[in-house]
């Protein structure tokens, strides 16, 4: 924590309003003391860091550690190594000249603690903190609120994962940016992510080995220009799967690197994902992964995309890529741009009234879902994350089909991304327990719902609220908790009454059905016949679509300049940050002639050209993320933060 992000903490205590505030400083500071503590009273010396090393050399040390026998360097996941980029050369350093071995005196090594890493750099501040927070205590607290915090259940598992907590809740009072996001990011951080869109780039064939290993202008893609490549797409396989290939110096053939080196755990790897990347890189062009990713970003920053799955799996780029090539076959798999929120509501109208036996079906439950308010969106929490509400008991098992629980809630979540604007980049969930019985248990739903979350939208949670769980539902925790990856299972929090879930929402934002002042209650509102008639205007939307390829490739070749170091680094940065923003305001353009109009469009929460409205109706406006927890914040615009 900086002095200038202390002070800023110290003046919201001075500022708080409530004592119910000044306590949840309180908190905040407390656990900001128990850290400073922690890591005062190691025992464990500053562990080295990597030395600064340039990009080219370190992919000179990763090519002849693939052709040695030596045991693994303990720096192999600072470099990308995993990823058998071969003699990668630099504009500006030919690799020719880098053919010492590194010996193992001088393999950097990797810190464990690299997250703390700032924090140790300032512990003079957490030591004004540790001060202000006895102060605070001692002010503000009751015995009631020591009980509640010592028993906490959700408690971290690691120093890590309390500093994370820590960051979350600094970064919610100040409005700023988590780490680990676009402008936020450390250098080694910048470095990890330069390699991610290697790797990236390569799968989607964007970049090969003479991109890097010639002049590698980033002028021609693949050697030569995209746009007269339409019989040239498809790569040989061989080449595409090279990133986990070795070279082996007896008979000059590629095979596959053992499981221990480039394989993701058992224990890592849940769901399948590892063979879910092979099966892609086999089996998918590379063009139609380049496709789905882009249409994936939609309004979003390219950088935040990638760097949520950096996130999810703690900065590895080989179990990104993983992840991210995976998610990507998956939403081809399930047809979720071309399908699901392509045809949206209307669509599944139309369905209902099939002679098809099956579609008829599909489309009377997804629409049973719909009218119920089984799931719904409205409204901001104290963070600015926009809230989904799920009444749990309008659930019956067996009432509607697994295909059309899965399609609905795909939905749901997808609708939920439409309305996501920095800095904030997760949802609130409340699961609203009221009237629960085990008729509303449903194990299926549940498990998909942890799958879309933990695998293919990852880092988009940001709290989970279960809101008046009955006792009945303790034995049920205890089995869903064991499904769930343990960053997940921490943003749980159980609240039992309106007091316990104004700590995390107003109460003047709590819809009356949750007994807070929001007067707004679900009412469902059927789609129109001709809203979606831009769809059909297949012209248009290939002119835009062709407009946004152009942008697109810009921005490719920018990242290309970044990766090499070409020319001023600080104006490279800024033209892809330029580009990332035409990316967003080109996608509200093209955002009707490719998505069908939903609830949330009818009743005026997603609105023309990105304008978002949690609060439909009202006509202030406010930024997304507030600092003034007793303001609602109402409504902001696509464009209204950076």
């Amino acid at each position: 924590m900086t002095k200038s992000v202390a002070a800023q903490v110290l003046k919201r205590i001075v500022s708080a309003r409530s004592s119910t505030h000044r306590r949840h400083f309180a908190t905040i500071l407390r656990r900001s003391g128990n850290i400073y503590r922690q890591l005062r009273s190691s025992s464990t010396p500053t562990p080295r860091h990597c030395p600064s090393t340039t990009f080219s050399a370190r992919v000179q040390l990763l090519t002849s550690r693939h052709k040695s026998s030596s045991s693994p360097s303990l720096c192999s996941t600072r470099t990308i190594s995993n990823l058998g980029l071969h003699k990668l050369k630099s504009p500006s350093k030919q690799l020719g000249s880098l053919s010492e071995h590194r010996s193992p005196s001088q393999e950097p090594y990797n810190s464990p603690y690299l997250l703390a890493k700032s924090l140790r750099s300032s512990l003079g501040s957490w030591t004004a903190v540790a001060l202000v927070a006895i102060v605070v205590f001692l002010y503000s607290a009751t015995p009631g609120d020591v009980e509640r915090f010592n028993s906490e259940k959700q408690k971290p598992h690691t120093l890590h994962k309390l500093l994370e907590q820590i960051e979350q809740e600094i970064s919610n009072m100040t409005g700023e940016a988590l780490p680990g996001r676009p402008g936020t990011l450390t250098p080694d951080q910048e470095e990890r992510l330069r390699e991610f869109w290697i790797a990236t780039l390569q799968v989607f064939g964007v970049l090969e080995a003479k991109d890097l290993n010639g002049n590698g202008h980033p002028e021609t893609l693949n050697g030569r220009d995209r746009a007269n490549t339409s019989s040239s797409t498809k790569k040989p396989k061989k080449k595409r799967l090279s990133m986990f290939r070795s070279k082996n110096k007896e008979d000059d053939t590629d095979s596959v690197t053992s499981t221990e080196s480039h394989q993701v755990s058992d224990a890592d790897d849940k769901y399948g994902q590892t063979k879910e990347f092979h099966d892609a890189l086999a089996n998918m062009p590379p063009e139609l992964l380049r496709t789905t990713f882009w249409s994936m970003v939609k309004h979003d920053h390219p950088d935040a995309l990638l760097l949520r799955f950096l996130r999810a799996r703690k900065w590895d780029v080989e179990k990104a890529l993983v992840m991210m090539v995976s998610t990507m076959r998956w939403r081809v798999n399930v047809n979720v741009d071309d399908d699901i929120m392509k045809n949206g509501e209307l669509g599944m109208m139309d369905s209902a009234s099939s002679s098809d036996a099956a579609k008829k079906k599909l489309g009377h439950d997804f629409l049973a879902q719909m009218r119920l308010g089984k799931s719904f969106l409205h409204g901001l929490d104290k963070s600015g994350r926009p809230m989904c509400f799920v009444r749990v008991r309008l659930h019956r098992q067996g009432e509607q089909s697994e295909e059309s629980l899965e399609r609905y809630t795909i939905f749901v979540i997808e609708s939920a991304r439409m309305v996501l604007s920095p800095p904030v980049d997760t949802a609130c969930v409340v699961f609203d327990m009221t009237g629960f019985s085990m008729a509303n248990m449903d194990y299926a739903p549940v498990k998909f719902m942890i799958k879309c979350f933990e695998a293919n939208y990852p880092e988009s949670l940001g709290v989970v609220l279960v809101h008046k769980a009955p006792w009945v539902f303790q034995g049920i925790w205890k089995i869903i908790k064991g499904w769930l990856d343990p960053v997940v299972a921490s943003k749980v929090q159980f609240t039992n009454n309106d007091a316990e879930m104004e700590e995390f929402v107003p109460k003047s934002q709590i819809i009356k059905e949750l007994g807070g002042h929001e007067d707004w209650a679900y009412n469902y509102v059927e789609p129109v016949p001709g809203e979606n008639d831009l769809l059909k205007d297949t012209a248009t939307r290939d002119r835009l679509i062709a407009e946004r390829e152009t942008i697109v490739r810009d921005y490719e070749k920018s990242t290309l300049d970044w990766i090499h170091g070409s020319g001023d680094v600080s104006a490279v940065k800024l033209r892809r940050n330029e580009l990332a923003n035409a990316l967003k305001e080109d996608y509200w353009r093209l955002d009707p002639y490719l998505r069908a109009r939903s609830f949330y469009d009818r009743t005026g929460m997603i609105n023309p050209g990105g304008k978002i409205s949690f609060y439909p109706g009202v006509e202030h406006s406010a930024p997304v993320s507030t600092t003034n927890l007793n303001e609602k914040p109402i409504e902001t615009h696509a464009d209204d933060v950076d």
